[in-house]
């Protein structure tokens, strides 16, 4: 049984305390840490591991859950807001949470609804570690298709989607950005140096500043966050002349 770390981010202690309560009867999910501040989880999470689930509160002091939820986004496989107010859905869907619960919830429709986040992933991508997977396409009314990984040139975030780009197709498939990452890392030809893409090494064209080309006209901007590991990125890979002996005449 897979075991997925999460935290709290809640300003209220009783709704800590209850929330703390479901979760005990979940058996695959382990409460790391619990936070009131939301100040303090941001630089907690900016600094620590890879959390699989944060239950995020909406109104809270200082900053809101939906604010906070911009800055956690790439610290979290899944993020849930669980909040009293109805009248936030639609914000929460712009900045792609996972799942939305109105306070009062009961224990099923939590412990539901974690088992329908993390049975997705095992549901809509079937994998074969070799050379392809298969994903469902909305573009084919949800048909099977093939996908290379050496044909791989892109994956960009679509809200709750994601847009695969290949050399010879396009797939829109069910799933988020955080999810696919997952396959992609297992192979050595993906980096991501944007919040919105993963991109395969091999197709880059050309780099200009901080605007990568990819051989199908696509351009992605180098993220703030991203900054420091495209960097190193390009040291490894940049050949540099002026060395005595190698320089051209």
């Amino acid at each position: 049984m897979n075991i997925y770390k999460c935290i709290i981010i809640d300003d209220d202690p009783f709704a800590i305390e209850w929330l703390e309560k479901y979760i005990s009867f979940v058996p695959n999910l382990r409460l790391i840490k619990s936070y009131t501040n939301p100040m303090e989880a941001l630089v907690d999470l900016s600094n620590g591991e890879m959390m699989d689930l944060i239950l995020l509160d909406i109104e809270m002091p200082v900053v809101s859950g939906i604010e906070l939820s911009q800055e956690i986004r790439q610290r979290a496989r899944k993020i849930v807001f669980s909040t009293a107010y109805k009248e936030y859905g639609y914000q929460a869907f712009e900045v792609n949470a996972d799942a939305y619960l109105l306070k009062p919830y009961t224990l099923s429709k939590f412990a539901g609804t974690i088992e329908k986040l993390f049975s997705k992933e095992n549901h809509s991508v079937t994998k074969n570690n070799d050379d392809f997977f298969f994903v469902k396409d909305k573009y084919e009314s949800l048909k099977l298709i093939k996908i290379n990984y050496r044909e791989i040139i892109a994956a960009e975030s679509k809200q709750n989607y994601v847009l695969i780009h290949t050399l010879s197709k396009k797939v829109l498939t069910y799933m988020s950005l955080t999810e696919i990452s997952k396959i992609l890392n297992e192979k050595k030809n993906f980096v991501q140096f944007q919040r919105s893409f993963i991109i395969g090494k091999d197709h880059i064209e050309s780099i200009d500043g901080n605007t990568i080309k990819m051989v199908n006209e696509l351009r992605i901007s180098v993220g703030d966050y991203y900054k420091k590991d495209f960097t190193s990125f390009l040291s490894e890979k940049l050949i540099k002349a002026g060395r005595k002996g190698n320089a051209l005449p």
